[in-house]
């Protein structure tokens, strides 16, 4: 049985963004403000996310999902088959994206620059308060203008 649950992970790593079936699989990472594609064995008609303000999940196609990072910390995803049968059951793991990123305090004021090649802002949780919604503030200007 090891060996099954051991194939099935090493399987699920080669196949990229595969949902290991197994119980006690490693979690399943993605980066606050980013999206992953995972793939299922089975259609799936039911995804269920333990804490909807950590992570969340939509059903692409029946086995398509796509996982979005909402902000840091770990849940549990839990997908289901139209009969209400459990296709995987994993948690999650929200991380800071680490490349690229530069994290400045100045006191206790806290921004956040995406530098890749240019540094702009970005907005993270734990963020300055005003830094956000400056940030904020200028994106919805530059979408407006390109409407």
């Amino acid at each position: 049985m090891f060996r099954v649950l051991s194939l099935l992970s090493l399987m699920s790593l080669f196949l990229g963004t595969g949902i290991s079936l197994a119980q006690d699989s490693a979690p399943i990472e993605v980066n606050v403000n980013m999206a992953r594609v995972l793939r299922i064995s089975a259609p799936a008609s039911t995804v269920i996310v333990g804490n909807p303000g950590i992570a969340d999940v939509t059903i692409q196609d029946p086995q398509t999902l796509i996982l979005t990072g909402k902000s840091y910390g770990q849940t549990n995803l839990i997908v289901l088959d139209g009969q209400g049968q459990p296709i995987a059951d994993t948690l999650l793991d929200v991380v800071q994206m680490q490349a690229g990123v530069m994290t400045v305090y100045q006191g206790q004021s806290r921004t956040t620059l995406a530098c890749a090649p240019v540094c702009q802002p970005v907005i993270m949780m734990g963020d300055d308060n005003t830094f956000t919604s400056q940030t904020l503030a200028s994106s919805q200007i530059v979408e407006s203008a390109t409407q």
